[in-house]
């Protein structure tokens, strides 16, 4: 960013004030107010691993698609996307799990 770009927004909004932030790029806050250190996941949402669950309503799902080849449709070419979409669902869950057994944690 330009000095003089810089220079217009510091002019154009007086109420901010530009900080150099540890191990972060120059912020802008409020005059007054302290800038953000550090973030830590917890402080902005969910961030833990669905674990067990994931794959428990990943299968009961595989398996409630694999319901919809009994019904009351004479076609076939339904059964063939849904057989599809199922295949692509197990071939994720199973991609998983050996991911899961594989990785690098402690």
């Amino acid at each position: 960013m330009s000095e003089l770009h810089r220079a217009r927004i510091a002019q154009d909004n007086p109420a901010t004030a530009r900080v150099n932030q540890p191990n972060r790029e120059e912020g802008v806050v409020r005059a007054g107010a302290h800038p953000i250190e550090e973030e830590r996941p917890e402080d902005w949402g969910w961030h833990a691993r669905a674990g067990k669950w994931a794959q428990i309503t990943g299968w009961v799902m595989t398996l409630a698609i694999l319901s919809y080849l009994w019904g009351n449709h004479e076609a076939r070419m339904e059964d063939l996307w849904l057989v599809g979409i199922a295949a692509v669902m197990a071939g994720l869950l199973l991609w998983d799990l050996r991911r899961k057994r594989t990785a690098w944690r402690p």
